[in-house]
């Protein structure tokens, strides 16, 4: 795991400022007549690192930008750095003046970036810092804080009692993950009744993988493991899965991140501890009014800086605030309309949802 570290210094508290297709032609607004001159592009990442992004980011990126009057092409890269970069030239070439991208390595999307500012091509970071690139904001949660989350709610399971901790990092090519488990480790390395037993990104974020890698540290330390830092809901799950297989539900506390419906579902069932949830309509209202702005040639409104070490300078960013969530409440993600209640209550959660007091 990288261990490069970024400075977030919040100049006050952040505050709130579908499985859809995935193609060219989703997202676009083409007919769409603008009050706002110019064009925004949004290149999500993938698919499968989390439900998230088509579930969520798209609607609420989608509905920001209707509201506000301005048109838009929102696309996703599908995993390929590839077809990230092949977006992007579209885009350019098809006039977008803001570029929104949520990269999936700093490598390709600080490339990304750089070609669009020799277009004259506005840049924000959304969700993720590219490390070396010219973004002029970003926007996302405060992720060292997201990692503190995971620790706070990990040491909230276990208690003060003496246990073996797991790390599941997310993609060591993710800075996120690298800021999640700074986080973490903030929190859990000064109690001197927990101790590591392992730790391991987990490649691509991709839960099958993370099963394959729980497996091995579950065998290696012949099941002597009492909570797993994993660092989102679809690893904590993997997690879950291995822990099932041995026998242990609902004995090793598992955390989690993006409080989708599965971790919710956990959380209920009592085979994961919490989530960090982070409301991610605000992080699209943010990329909006950010994106507004550049299209207006204004001053955007921020809230705080983010330090990148590669580039070698301070990001102007509107950083928001996670939530972590607990079975006493999952009500919370869903009286947001994060998660639609039919959807969490299904067959045996319904009686489940009753207890959280989710209607």
């Amino acid at each position: 795991m990288r261990k490069g570290i970024l400075s977030l210094t919040a100049l006050s508290a952040a505050a709130a400022l579908t499985l859809a297709a995935c193609g060219d032609d989703s997202g676009d607004s083409k007919d769409a007549s603008g009050s706002v001159k110019g064009k925004v592009g949004v290149i999500l990442p993938d698919t499968t690192s989390s439900v998230r992004y088509e579930s969520f980011d798209r609607p609420y990126l989608e509905q920001a930008f209707k509201t506000a009057g301005v048109r838009y092409d929102i696309q996703n890269a599908e995993g390929s750095t590839q077809r990230f970069q092949t977006i992007a030239d579209q885009m350019i070439t098809s006039g977008v003046t803001v570029l929104v991208v949520d990269g999936l390595d700093s490598n390709s999307a600080a490339a990304v970036q750089r070609k669009a500012q020799a277009q004259g091509v506005k840049t924000i970071d959304y969700d993720r810092l590219t490390l070396g690139g010219v973004s002029d904001y970003y926007v996302s949660f405060d992720n060292v804080k997201v990692g503190e989350e995971l620790g706070k709610g990990l040491r909230k399971c276990l208690g003060g009692r003496t246990a073996n901790i797991a790390y599941l990092n997310g993609a060591p090519t993710d800075n996120n993950a690298t800021l999640f488990a700074k986080g973490a480790h903030n929190v859990l390395d000064p109690v001197t009744s927990y101790k590591k037993v392992a730790e391991q990104a987990v490649p691509d974020w991709k839960p099958d993988k993370a099963a394959t890698i729980f497996e091995q540290m579950w065998t290696e330390r012949k099941g002597r493991i009492d909570g797993v830092v994993a660092a989102n809901d679809g690893v904590g799950n993997a997690a879950v899965s291995i822990i099932k297989k041995n026998g242990e539900a609902g004995k090793v506390a598992v955390t989690g991140q993006d409080a989708t419906t599965q971790g919710l579902q956990n959380i209920m069932d009592g085979s994961q501890c919490m989530t960090v949830y982070k409301p991610v309509k605000q992080e699209a209202d943010a990329a909006a009014r950010l994106a507004v702005a550049l299209l207006k040639g204004q001053k955007a409104e921020t809230n705080g800086t983010t330090n990148d070490p590669q580039g070698k300078r301070d990001v102007p960013s509107v950083l928001l605030l996670p939530v972590g969530i607990y079975k006493d409440n999952v009500k919370k993600v869903v009286d947001d309309g994060f998660v639609k209640a039919a959807d969490l209550c299904k067959g045996a959660y319904a009686a489940k949802c009753g207890d959280a007091g989710v209607r």
